[in-house]
């Protein structure tokens, strides 16, 4: 109970310090579409275990020294990238990430000692601590590993439109059954939407929300630069309803859209949309 209140007020902490601006959409990776947090841990991780490899090459401390350097440099954005993403997962996600944290911190520190054992000359002291941060950058690497694909933190929890949705229009619902500038839900086979009428347009997306899963349709109806848009009631992630952009994180995969129509009778069509039209 402890370690679970620790963490929430940890997560709380850190989502006060991120915000929910340009700052946090950078740090989540809504620019690449994709969480940026994964790419960043490729150099800290590559340059630390290249330096500790060269630890038994002769001659090659200078460049050891120079690529655990890099590796401390480079682990900064990661860390700012991972707490960004760790702030918005839910409380299981969360508390591996905790450990997964821990290690990270330990692996840094011990090569930051490793770095400054090898500046005052104690050659031997740093190799044996580079090796304690290796240890404790594989234990990190593999919680990692853990959050993303058994806990599926950072992988789109948007369902599957592809091959769930068949292919071309299908009768939905009737026009006039959708309430006017309000969000509602539909069934289209194994697919809930959530379905905005305006008037006499009418605009849908996958109901299940791409970060973790959250119905859109319990979420909030905002515009955003004059396109209308859905927020996710659990973490905030906004998308615009027209064809399923990320409009804000901490989401970066962009949810899945329709094409609608109304034919005769009021009846409302639907069918898959094509990302980029």
């Amino acid at each position: 109970m402890l370690f679970r209140s620790t963490v929430r007020v940890l997560a709380d902490a850190v989502q006060r310090q991120v915000g929910s601006g340009a700052q946090a959409d950078a740090l989540h990776g809504v620019w690449l579409g994709q969480p940026v947090h994964p790419a960043l841990t490729g150099l800290p991780v590559g340059f630390w275990t290249s330096a500790t490899v060269l630890d038994f090459v002769p001659g090659s401390r200078r460049a050891s020294q120079v690529l655990i350097a890099l590796g401390l440099a480079g682990s900064v954005p990661a860390a700012a990238a991972g707490l960004a993403d760790w702030s918005s997962l839910h409380r299981e996600q969360q508390r591996v990430g905790v450990v997964h944290a821990a290690a990270n911190a330990s692996a840094m520190a011990l090569f930051a000692g490793s770095l400054l054992a090898r500046t005052a000359g104690r050659h031997a002291e740093g190799r044996v601590l580079a090796l304690g941060g290796l240890a404790a950058l594989t234990a990190s690497t593999y919680l990692g590993r853990y959050l993303a694909f058994p806990l599926g933190a950072g992988a789109s929890h948007a369902e599957s439109v592809s091959h769930l949705a068949p292919l071309g229009w299908h009768d939905l619902c009737r026009i006039y059954d959708l309430p006017d500038g309000r969000m509602a839900r539909r069934q289209l086979g194994y697919l809930s939407l959530v379905v905005v009428r305006q008037g006499s347009d009418v605009l849908a997306l996958a109901d299940r929300c791409a970060h973790l899963g959250g119905p859109l349709h319990q979420g909030t109806l905002i515009s955003a630069d004059d396109d209308p848009c859905v927020s996710c009631p659990w973490h905030g992630s906004t998308f615009r309803l027209t064809d399923g952009a990320v409009v804000h994180g901490p989401a970066t995969s962009r949810q899945p859209a329709f094409d609608t129509r109304i034919v005769e009778g009021g009846m409302v069509q639907v069918r898959p949309a094509h990302p980029g039209g």
